[in-house]
């Protein structure tokens, strides 16, 4: 694939480093300095590339999905904290019959356990002794909070148990990311862990991502990409 890329942060170098070592070209970046760029001088730049992948900042989310939309190549969107723009995004790329896959956390590790976590909220909710929390952490840097990952563990837990589910977060030092779903009685205490060890799991699911979403129009989100490949096996 010729890929384009927007960021060219820490986790933009990454994919970048990783689709090279994949054998994909890098036909674009398109850094922070850049950040003035208009949608349709944006649109020129990625125009001819067969996917735009964009880990830069919540508040360039719309001028990109506009841009790719009207250069026709479909944007795998890793940036978070846009999420309260989704309609907007969804009607720009359904107008123009554009593809866009976008994920709270491109880690094909997440999306496993954002199963986990489903299947054991499904049997924690016929004892309502049992209280979900949630508790995650990241690096200083990382500017929304809760991250789009909790806000996505909390509703799928919402679409099991009917309680009050408590979110707390942590911004400190160069933690990657981690996140655990616990379910509290009187009498114990369970809870379910995920650590990234690196962001390279990340870039790794983005490049999954922008094969998955080849010849395809819409909106998706990356745990279908998950659920195709786990269908494709038999799981």
């Amino acid at each position: 694939m010729k890929l384009a890329l927007i960021g060219n942060g820490a986790m933009g170098r990454l994919v970048a480093a990783r689709a090279r070592e994949e054998g994909h070209e890098v036909g674009t970046i398109v850094t922070s300095r850049e950040a003035a760029l208009g949608a349709e001088q944006l649109t020129e730049r990625v125009r001819g590339h067969d996917a735009v992948v964009d880990f830069s900042v919540s508040g360039a989310v719309l001028r990109n999905v506009e841009a790719c939309a009207r250069a026709g190549v479909p944007l795998v969107e890793g940036t978070t904290g846009w999420q309260m723009r989704e309609q907007e995004a969804r009607h720009v790329v359904e107008q123009a019959g554009g593809a866009l896959i976008y994920g709270a956390n491109f880690s094909v590790g997440v999306n496993l356990f954002y199963r986990i976590v489903a299947h054991a909220a499904e049997l924690f909710r016929v004892f309502d002794a049992y209280a979900p929390f949630i508790e995650e952490a990241h690096h200083a840097r990382k500017r929304d909070a809760p991250s789009g990952t909790a806000l996505h563990l909390r509703d799928i837990l919402v679409g099991h148990i009917e309680s009050e589910i408590p979110v707390s977060s942590t911004r400190a030092g160069h933690i990657p990311g981690t996140h655990r779903v616990g379910f509290d009685s009187i009498e114990d205490q369970i809870t379910l862990t995920h650590t990234a060890r690196s962001r390279d799991g990340f870039a790794a699911g983005a490049l999954v991502a922008a094969r998955w979403i080849q010849g395809k129009t819409g909106f998706y989100e990356f745990s279908e990409t998950v659920g195709e490949i786990l269908k494709r096996s038999g799981e």
